[in-house]
């Protein structure tokens, strides 16, 4: 009988903490899911990008510069990297910053969750809504335009993963440089613009000129564009694209590590 008490009293301790963690991830996919703004950017506006490229004509057609594909077939990929970046950059900062100027996460460390718990809250909230955004692009893509379905599911998983983290890891190290809600929704716009080039938001990767587009693929986007285009199409994602992303992502994350202030 003397054994077994020192076993129950830890468990008996971390069960309020672990049910506070499970309530604070409830209530941020809660808030998340009353924020008409967040919902139309992350999930809505990739799936309605696609289905207005769609309408264009000359995206139709098969290009025997794009090797008999269509515009419309590398715009998929497109449009998924895209719910990234709106999940990333533009929705997750400021509401984590928001948070941080509010003194939210000072009060929290003195409760029995941790400001990490609410992190990690707005992470796996946000990396679900991308992976949901994701799968409604694939879904368009295939019932309104005839998109074929990724050929190679394995690597179209590994390749959405390691772009989720890298996009998750990129809206973190905002978060970390940002001292304001308005700074954190300035400087995550800033950073969007750019990565929704090398995403292939104006011009797909693919169809970039070759010096451009061997800089691109270098990018944590152009390598994901790269990676899912190939696991699109059948292929097993160049383990360079992998690598260069998953680089980005372990930099990101221990830059945001390093930098993040909790108040």
């Amino acid at each position: 009988m003397t054994t077994a008490t020192p076993t129950a009293g830890p468990a008996r301790a971390a069960t309020p903490r672990t049910s506070a963690t499970r309530a604070v991830l409830r209530t941020e996919a809660r808030l998340f899911s009353r924020e008409p703004g967040a919902l139309f950017w992350v999930m809505a506006s990739p799936a309605v990008l696609l289905l207005i490229l769609g309408m264009i004509p000359s995206f139709r057609e098969h290009s025997a510069d794009l090797g008999g594909r269509r515009v419309i077939d590398l715009y998929v990929p497109v449009a998924v990297l895209f719910a990234l970046i709106m999940s990333g950059l533009q929705a997750m900062p400021p509401v984590l910053v928001g948070y941080r100027e509010r003194g939210i996460l000072r009060r929290m460390s003195t409760t029995p969750v941790r400001p990490s718990a609410l992190l990690t809250a707005q992470l796996t909230v946000h990396a679900a809504a991308a992976l949901v955004s994701s799968l409604l692009v694939v879904a368009v893509g295939r019932l309104a335009f005839g998109v074929a379905l990724p050929r190679n599911i394995p690597g179209y998983v590994l390749a959405l993963l390691l772009a989720i983290a890298g996009g998750l890891a990129l809206g973190a190290a905002v978060c970390a440089v940002s001292r304001t809600q308005k700074v954190a929704t300035a400087v995550g716009s800033a950073v969007a613009f750019p990565t929704m080039f090398t995403a292939g938001v104006w011009v797909p990767v693919q169809a970039m000129p070759d010096t451009l587009r061997e800089i691109v693929q270098f990018t944590p986007y152009g390598a994901a564009s790269r990676a899912l285009d190939a696991a699109a199409g059948g292929a097993w994602p160049d383990w360079a694209a992998l690598g260069i992303m998953a680089l980005w992502a372990a930099v990101l994350t221990g830059a945001s590590a390093r930098w993040f202030r909790w108040e």
